[in-house]
């Protein structure tokens, strides 16, 4: 239902009339508290009788609404009835203006041309409709050809099938032996040549492990040959001197350090203390094993001197730290031909350590030494280099560090080596791992890492006992070598079995060569067999791509016939349309009279059914106005029973509160409001006298109460007839939605 706006005309209802409830209220309670309960009861009962009138004026509005929709509908349809009538009237009439004789007789001879063309039409289907049946018997009769030169290609190539199978069973026959003796010999060739293989990845293995021996042996015997040169022994002064200069690096301080440090020249003791050794195989710098002693070498020479120096701290060495090295010298100094030294010295790559550093999130530093260059024996190569010169090119190293190192270097290599927690005034080594690498020039770099849980870098670190470690190398090298040896002995004896395998299946092949003439006449008459049953195939074969062909053709014209057929058919559909459209054109104008009397019949009618629809909706709307005002009046009467009821519930708390000569005089005073009608003055006034009367008989009666709560009792049923007036104001618009 469409929403409603309702206008309540509610009458005011005069304050005489609220104050009369209150009196008759105030006089119940005076008289008995059953009676206030009777009174109580009837203004329950009046909201509750309000109430169902109001449901049923509810229930009355919403019927009327119902019927305003229903009428509202009739009208709207016979509005529409009337339009369509008005059109099919003004049709009529158009029909009757051209209705004449001469309009008949045209019309009449078009239907009688148009007949004509539509038994030409209908011929046209006919005809085409036998060519599609004669077609449709050409096209099963191929179809018929073709379904049996298929079954007969299908028979010729299961004979096909058949004679393969003998000639492949008579094959079989025929090379069965043949074959098992040639795959045993093939077997037999090829676990020789496997075990042949074999010996040589095993002897290759020797090899290895007897070289891997001999290195290892030699990095013993290096090992142990610079046992008494591996320490570096620094004098007192010279440490005191150093710690003096590293504390402040004054003009004075260096000159002091650079006068101890020029009588201690070790450099000339390295050419007493390591010799060249030409029975010394080539090493690889970067091999493991020699990174490994390297690094090792070189933290143990360094960790001497940090003890001397007085620091608890040590430095370690680990595979991580060395691959790490390798990795950082191959990236930024010999893929970037980068030379530290020479003519044209760069100096250290500073951009790729911090690009490095910033890689692996941690500290690096780095010390470089002249290395291979230094080797006082015809300064060796990277290609021709021995461990002992990678030995002496550290010590070297190191030793330089310490005392031949002023100048423009201002002593940095030694504050690397002996700084804790920093170096060179960088933060965050606090926990040192050295990586020895070599570059292509022959120099020597010794990278410092912090290592921390992230990077990992010291994790696995190797033993610094030098001479074990060497030692066990070796162990591990020699237990490798043991057992290529006993691998290349089983190789070698499988390898002499697996021979003695290929004599004998040579022999089986040569005896069965003789053994297969029936066979061969087996598979004689299976080959004829098979060309035979070919050539018969091969006919099938062709007489089924014809009959497919004339299957095809004879499809293609029924299809032609089919669309012909299709095309008439529509020919003929159109006509006969066309002629219905002339036929109706001339019932139209022959019965133009009739028709024009039947359109304004229906016109008229569709007229007198509107005006009747549009009395219904007059009288449907009237009756829904009715029910509006008794659904206002019965909701205002409601909303009246309920303040009624509310008042008089305030008005009996208020007195079942007070004494009986107040509440004689609360009746009272409700009297005097039902007589002039001023609510809030004269609660107000009553309110007052009743505290005077309460004052004049304190010294005679009880106190029950005080004089606060009896004026509040008074005031707050002017206030109630106050809220009675300003309630019912309140309630003048309602909306009503279903």
């Amino acid at each position: 239902m469409n929403k409603k706006k309702m206008i309540r005309l509610t009458a005011l209802v005069g304050v005489a009339t609220a104050t009369g409830v209150v009196a008759v209220a105030n006089q119940a309670h005076a008289a008995t508290t059953t009676t206030t309960e009777t009174t109580n009861q009837t203004t329950n009962a009046s909201v509750e009788s309000t109430q169902a009138a109001v449901d049923a004026a509810q229930s009355a509005f919403d019927t009327a609404q119902t019927s305003v929709d229903n009428a509202q509908a009739n009208v709207t349809s016979a509005s529409n009835n009337v339009t369509s009538a008005s059109a099919t009237l003004s049709s009529a009439i158009a029909n009757k203006e051209v209705a004449t004789s001469e309009n008949i007789a045209s019309a009449t001879s078009a239907v009688s041309s148009q007949a004509i063309v539509v038994a030409s039409a209908s011929q046209a289907v006919s005809e085409q409709a036998g060519v599609v049946s004669a077609a449709a018997s050409v096209q099963a009769s191929a179809q018929a050809e073709a379904t049996s030169a298929s079954a007969s290609l299908s028979s010729s190539s299961a004979n096909v099938a058949s004679a393969t199978s003998a000639l492949s069973a008579a094959e079989a026959a025929l090379t069965s032996d043949q074959s098992t003796a040639a795959n045993n010999l093939s077997v037999a060739e090829s676990a020789a040549s496997s075990a042949s293989a074999a010996v040589s990845s095993d002897q290759a293995a020797v090899d290895n492990a007897q070289a891997a021996v001999a290195s290892a042996q030699a990095i013993v015997d290096a090992v142990a040959e610079v046992q008494s040169s591996d320490v570096i022994n620094m004098s007192a002064a010279y440490i005191t001197a150093l710690k003096n200069y590293l504390s402040n690096p004054s003009s004075a301080n260096a000159a002091a350090l650079q006068e101890v440090a020029k009588g201690a020249d070790y450099v000339k003791e390295l050419q007493q203390k390591f010799k060249s050794d030409a029975s010394l195989d080539v090493v690889d710098p970067s091999d493991p094993a020699v990174q490994e002693a390297l690094s090792v070498y070189a933290v143990n020479l360094i960790n001497h001197l940090r003890n001397q120096y007085g620091l608890t701290t040590a430095f370690g060495a680990s595979a991580k730290a060395n691959v790490a090295a390798l990795d950082f010298v191959k990236k930024y100094y010999d893929d970037e031909d980068w030379n530290i030294f020479g003519t044209t010295g760069k100096g250290h790559n500073k951009n790729g350590l911090d690009a490095y550093a910033n890689q692996l999130n941690t500290s690096i530093a780095e010390d470089a030494g002249s290395g291979l260059t230094t080797w006082v024996n015809g300064k060796a190569t990277m290609a021709t280099t021995t461990l002992h010169n990678l030995l002496y090119a550290v010590y070297s190293d190191i030793a330089t560090m310490l005392f031949d190192d002023g100048g423009t270097n201002n002593w940095s290599h030694a504050q690397s080596i002996f700084e804790d927690g920093t170096i060179l005034g960088t933060g965050g080594f606090n926990n040192v791992y050295l990586g020895v690498a070599f570059d292509k020039y022959g120099y020597a770099h010794y990278e410092l890492y912090n290592a921390t849980e992230g990077n990992q870098l010291g994790n696995n670190a190797y033993s610094l006992d030098v001479q074990t470690t060497a030692q066990t190398l070796l162990t591990n090298a020699q237990a490798t070598l043991a057992s290529a040896k006993a691998s290349l002995q089983r190789m070698t004896t499988n390898l002499m079995v697996a021979k003695a395998a290929v004599v004998t299946a040579q022999d089986q092949l040569a005896a069965l060569e003789n053994s297969s003439a029936s066979d061969l006449v087996a598979v004689t008459k299976a080959r004829t067999q098979l060309a035979s049953a070919e050539t018969s195939y091969q006919t099938a074969l062709a007489t089924y791509k014809q009959k497919e062909g004339a299957l095809k053709k004879a499809g293609d014209n029924l299809a032609a016939a089919q669309a012909s057929l299709e095309a008439a058919q529509a020919t003929l559909a159109t006509a006969k349309a066309k002629l219905a459209e002339l036929e109706e054109t001339v019932a139209n104008l022959t019965n133009a009279d009739q028709l024009l009397a039947a359109a304004q019949a229906a016109y008229e009618q569709a007229v007198a059914n509107l005006t009747t629809a549009t009395g219904n909706l007059g009288a449907a709307q009237v009756d829904l106005a009715k029910a509006e005002s008794q659904l206002a009046l019965a909701e205002d009467a409601a909303e009246q029973a309920k303040v009624r009821a509310a008042i008089a519930a305030q008005v009996d708390q208020q007195l079942n509160g007070s004494t009986a000569n107040d509440r004689q005089s609360a009746g009272q005073d409700a009297t005097s409001l039902k007589t002039n009608g001023r609510a809030l003055t004269a609660t107000v006034a009553t309110a007052s006298a009743a505290k005077q009367k309460q004052g004049a008989n304190q010294g005679r009666l009880p106190q029950t109460g005080n004089d606060d709560q009896e004026a509040s009792a008074m005031a707050l049923v002017g206030l109630g007839m106050l809220g009675l007036t300003t309630g019912l104001y309140g309630y003048k618009k309602k909306k009503l939605t279903e």
